[in-house]
């Protein structure tokens, strides 16, 4: 005989159990980046750089592009790389992209790590990465254009760890 009394609590442990079901079927992939719409930023304050991509930062230590840089990137970078760039582990920790290359001695060296350092970040920006079929990270091209790229390098930059 059933209890009508235990209905509603059956069905509120089953709503429950479908909901866990569901979040266990979600790729990692797929709750890391979601519905989520990516934001517009303003670079009207920054110089234009026309269509040609940039092989180096022109925005080096600019500080219009790491003002820019670091509210882009809290919108459209944190939710995986974190708030400021502190990593959580869910992707790489961006203060330590570049940390190679600041602790080279020699300038031609150094220069040649930070121009092949430039070009794998707005690659990677550019087009994401994929790998074995799973996005590890969507690509921003079409989004955000050639000068927010480089102010969020910009700003980067200025969150870099200090080498050991």
């Amino acid at each position: 005989m059933r209890r009508p009394d235990l209905a509603p609590r059956r069905a509120a442990a089953v709503n429950r159990l479908a909901a866990l079901l569901a979040g266990l079927l979600i790729t990692p992939a797929a709750m890391a980046h979601g519905d989520v719409t990516p934001q517009a930023v303003d670079t009207k304050a920054l110089p234009a750089l026309g269509e040609q991509w940039r092989d180096q930062n022109p925005y080096r230590q600019n500080g219009d592009a790491i003002r820019i840089g670091s509210s882009a990137f809290n919108q459209n970078c944190a939710r995986c790389h974190g708030l400021e760039a502190i990593s959580g582990g869910i992707a790489p920790d961006l203060r330590k992209l570049d940390n190679e290359c600041a602790s080279l001695k020699d300038e031609k060296k150094k220069q040649a790590c930070v121009k092949e350092m430039d070009n794998f970040f707005v690659t990677t920006v550019r087009r994401g990465r994929t790998r074995n079929g799973a996005v590890y990270m969507p690509p921003f091209e079409g989004t955000l254009n050639q000068e927010a790229v480089w102010a969020i390098k910009a700003y980067l930059e200025t969150r870099r760890e200090k080498p050991l």
